[in-house]
């Protein structure tokens, strides 16, 4: 069961009728990959109705932009997350961060099609970014994103082992950041991993069944990915940087 004031900020957006997917820390808790998140974090659709549902759930949650940028299209456009507080009496003390823009994921329209829907007790359904695009979202500069990744893999080759397709192999093939069970997926679907080692290279070590050769690409992999996402975020790090200047001397 997820704390309430979680709840209160999710079906609030969705009975606002938002367009909206949760991500983050919360989406790895209903994916079984983590016990707790203290944030909700969504990626929504930028169409000028959907942010206007926003406002609208964004008033009913007595909801205040914190921080830099400020509520804008023109900052969520350019990839910025805005930070909100809600001070609701059922969700007091909440933080909800708001993007329309990801590196490294497809357009939110995309997304959308691959979302995952729950259902509380109540009827009130949940909309999540699908376990693939979560992965990919989640491959970030912070050192902390990087277990929980291996962790929603692990989770979720548990509980779909014994029912495999080949979505499910590649899945597993592709985003596996553990080195026995790459190992022992590339043993029991050989042709299928053998297929894939292009797109991964890594894969190739998985047919010596050397975890310390794996481990070590595995670092080399996620290095690279923190370079890209640290070179994305650079510029957007640098324009926050002026905003919290100019804010400083509008209130200095």
């Amino acid at each position: 069961m997820i704390p309430n004031p979680i709840v209160k900020v999710l079906s609030t957006l969705t009975l606002n009728e938002v367009k909206y997917l949760l991500m983050g820390g919360q989406a790895c808790v209903f994916y079984g990959a983590a016990e707790f998140s203290r944030d909700c974090d969504i990626v929504m659709s930028d169409e000028e109705s959907n942010l206007q549902k926003l406002r609208s759930a964004l008033n009913a949650l007595d909801a205040r932009c914190i921080a830099v940028p400020p509520f804008d299209p023109v900052y969520l456009a350019r990839g910025h997350a805005v930070h909100f507080r809600c001070h609701h009496s059922e969700a007091k003390g909440m933080r909800l961060d708001v993007m329309t823009k990801m590196r490294g994921v497809d357009e939110f329209g995309s997304l959308w099609e691959r979302r995952t829907t729950l259902q509380d007790a109540d009827s009130v359904q949940f909309e999540l970014l699908g376990i693939h695009d979560l992965i990919k979202a989640k491959k970030t500069q912070r050192d902390k994103d990087w277990p929980m990744i291996r962790r929603l893999v692990e989770s979720h080759y548990s509980a779909h082992r014994a029912d495999p397709n080949d979505d499910r192999i590649a899945f597993w093939l592709l985003e596996s950041r553990t080195p026995a069970m790459l190992i022992e997926v590339a043993a029991e679907y050989d042709s299928a991993a053998r297929s894939l080692t292009k797109k991964r290279p890594l894969l190739n070590e998985a047919f010596g069944a050397s975890e310390s050769a794996l481990e070590k690409e595995l670092r080399t992999e996620q290095f690279e990915a923190q370079v890209q996402d640290r070179n994305y975020w650079n510029p957007l790090k640098r324009e926050l940087e002026r905003l919290r200047r100019d804010a400083d001397r509008k209130h200095g």
